[in-house]
């Protein structure tokens, strides 16, 4: 698992956080977040679209044992992932909103680009 940060909850936890993260930033595009936490799902969200540039049976099975929706893997493999056939990395953008009201909790917006 990519990066060392642990954001304050245990290794299932954590992985958990991630696999949904990842799965609805890939389903709706774009998530609001903490910037912590879009730094640690970028690159796994750049790994699932790549695994669906190569469109292989051992690449989807790869997939779907991360992401947590059949469909969003099929719209990864269908959809998401030939739009970026041409480009080499870089498939997602952190944008930082600022404090959150609440906790004043730095935020970003992580999207597809």
């Amino acid at each position: 698992m990519p990066g060392t940060r642990k954001l304050g909850k245990t290794t299932a936890q954590r992985r958990a956080m991630l696999r949904q993260q990842v799965t609805d930033l890939l389903e709706k595009g774009r998530i609001e977040t903490t910037i912590t936490r879009a730094k640690e799902v970028k690159p796994l969200a750049e790994k699932m679209i790549t695994l669906g540039k190569k469109n292989t049976l051992a690449s989807r099975r790869a997939a779907l044992s991360f992401i947590t929706k059949e469909d969003v893997v099929t719209k990864v493999f269908a959809e998401i992932a030939p739009k970026y056939a041409e480009r080499n990395g870089g498939y997602t953008r952190i944008m930082r909103l600022g404090a959150r009201r609440g906790d004043a909790a730095e935020t970003a917006i992580i999207e597809l680009v």
